[in-house]
């Protein structure tokens, strides 16, 4: 009988603790690693031949939506492409527990609005065995998978089960009687497993609306409200925070809310985004250094860094990113005629071009000037298309209207098929990108993975962290980037098993080859995958270069192709 189920042998080991990479093998046994040393190959039912190769514990992605998307890929494609291991769920206070039966189709259409999935594919890929969270865990904790996960207590779905729906919840604040139920459902979240609470709080202008284009109910919270949450998961005593708080317009004040929120809980508090930011420099500085003065005063705040190149892939018949400007808003809600409808109305246009110059939608979101989108083409399209290839400012420029304009009016001409592509999102100086990171408090993100699915492919930060950061640009060690990915998330996460190759972690590993790493076929290009429930379509992008990817001992990838092994479970309170 052999000793050992899998060794992989004689690969430069980089174990996520920034120890310096070491040559040895690696013996597993029931899913954890039993022996790093030297050992004889014949001593297991498999041998690795990880020669020329790192290995390296499975990237722990904190910020991901693929709520509804587990439950029919249990890979959680794009990110178990990409070397992720671990999924976070039920970020941003988005989620589907609780939720009553006759809740299931706002809850849907929300999250369809807010996180671009399609309503269809979670009705007829989705179990809805659920209604309680605790039983939402069971669900998670039952169906296959071929990534560990943990979940959140989504906030909005809470106070909406305990107010009596959205209206409700958005004509008033909570009363005391209805805080409490609250925090009742939040400690029994806890109890039976969510790894902690996640909230959006943007406010009236926020770019992640409801299905109707209003607010989310968190994002107008009043503090005291913020305040109660962070008290119950203190009387928890384990899990953490994840927020998206404010804008960008109100960075201070932000800080402060977060402050009083971590002195409030005591637990780690993961504030994101924290990014680098094309043309400002100086904003991700602000950020570190309010991140080490918070910890030199005790508070145990974090940055989830947006380190992905990240370019959007823009059709008007899909894009909800603009919702914190009103009319954009307005013009881009409903079906493809009624966006249609809404581009050809003067007064809207007329809106949403001051709107666009008054800076009321951030170049952050905006993916940089209307002027510099590059057009790609009609998708779908049998033949190619003569304009793709073109900025957007010089097709403009001929026709004799102003770039946004153009925008509408070539998008009109294919019915919203016309798809753009954007500048990246985050920073692309990779200067910048390791300063960021080179943070003692900053973790690698953000994917938003299972989210924005027609119009971008975060899921690839890990890859991309590899290939760009660690090997083009020399900018961060292979050591610091594999903390960044698997060790620093699965302390804040309070994994205790997770994050490093060390004997008696679980064997959840990655063994590639530094020169092939990459995203494939490079960090602009996508491809459309028809691989949706209902037959709907998202946007995906492989890797090449992974070897093997592990989860609790377990092939779940052999190079590219999936073995088809769910090893992966759901991790109750770390």
């Amino acid at each position: 009988m052999s000793e050992f189920d899998i060794i992989i042998k004689g690969g430069s080991i980089v174990d996520g603790t920034r120890v310096p990479k070491f040559t040895a093998d690696i013996g597993i046994r029931d899913g954890q690693i039993a022996k790093i040393g030297r050992i004889d190959a014949v001593r297991a039912r498999r041998v690795l031949d990880a020669d020329g190769l790192i290995v390296a514990p499975g990237c722990i992605d904190l910020h991901t939506h693929y709520d509804a998307q587990i439950q029919w890929d249990p890979w959680c494609s794009i990110s178990g492409w990409h070397g992720v291991t671990t999924v976070v769920l039920a970020n941003c206070g988005f989620g589907f527990a609780p939720v009553r039966p006759s809740d299931r189709e706002a809850t849907m259409r929300t999250m369809s609005r807010t996180e671009a999935v399609e309503v269809e594919a979670m009705k007829q890929g989705m179990l809805w065995d659920w209604e309680t969270i605790p039983e939402w865990l069971d669900t998670l904790d039952r169906i296959p998978k071929g990534v560990n996960c943990l979940s959140f207590a989504a906030i909005v779905p809470i106070i909406y089960w305990v107010m009596g729906g959205a209206e409700v919840a958005k004509s008033r604040p909570a009363t005391s009687d209805e805080q409490s139920e609250i925090d009742r459902l939040l400690e029994q979240a806890l109890a039976a497993g969510a790894c902690g609470w996640s909230i959006q709080r943007m406010g009236e202008t926020t770019a992640q609306t409801d299905f109707d284009g209003s607010p989310m109910v968190t994002d107008t919270m009043p503090e005291d409200q913020l305040m109660a949450l962070g008290r119950t998961l203190a009387r928890h005593g384990s899990g953490f925070v994840q927020i998206f708080q404010g804008s960008e317009r109100r960075l201070e004040e932000n800080f402060a809310v977060i402050e009083r929120l971590a002195a409030t809980c005591g637990r780690p508090v993961l504030f994101n985004p924290v990014q680098a930011v094309t043309g400002h420099p100086k904003h991700h500085l602000r950020c570190t250094e309010w991140l080490e003065d918070c910890h030199s005063r005790g508070l145990p705040i974090y940055g989830q860094g947006a380190t992905v190149r990240q370019p959007f892939h823009v059709t008007l018949e899909q894009w909800n990113l603009f919702d914190s400007a009103k009319t954009w808003n307005r013009a881009l809600q409903g079906s493809r005629e009624d966006r249609m409808r809404s581009l050809r109305d003067p007064a809207l246009r007329e809106g949403m071009l001051r709107e666009y110059e008054d800076g009321t939608i951030p170049l952050a979101v905006l993916g940089g000037p209307v002027d510099d989108y590059v057009i790609e083409g009609v998708l779908g399209a049998r033949e190619p298309d003569p304009m793709a290839g073109r900025r957007l400012g010089d097709v403009a420029r001929e026709r004799g209207v102003h770039p946004v304009e153009c925008l509408f009016d070539l998008s009109l001409e294919s019915d919203l098929q016309t798809s753009f592509l954007t500048q990246s999102a985050t920073s692309d100086d990779p200067e910048h990108v390791a300063e960021l990171l080179s943070s003692p408090y900053v973790v690698a993100g953000v994917s938003d993975g299972g989210a924005h699915a027609k119009f971008t492919v975060g899921g690839a930060y890990t890859t991309d962290l590899l290939e760009w950061l660690v090997r083009d640009e020399s900018q961060i060690s292979v050591e610091d980037a594999h903390y960044k990915l698997a060790w620093l998330p699965a302390r804040l996460a309070g994994l205790r098993r997770r994050g490093a190759l060390l004997e008696g972690m679980a064997a959840d590993v990655l063994v590639y080859d530094p020169a092939r790493i990459r995203r494939a076929p490079d960090w602009r290009k996508v491809e459309v995958a028809h691989d949706q429930p209902a037959g709907e379509w998202r946007l995906v992008q492989k890797a090449e270069g992974y070897h093997w990817t592990l989860v609790n001992g377990e092939i779940t990838f052999d190079g590219a192709t999936c073995t088809g092994a769910t090893p992966g479970r759901l991790l109750r309170d770390a």
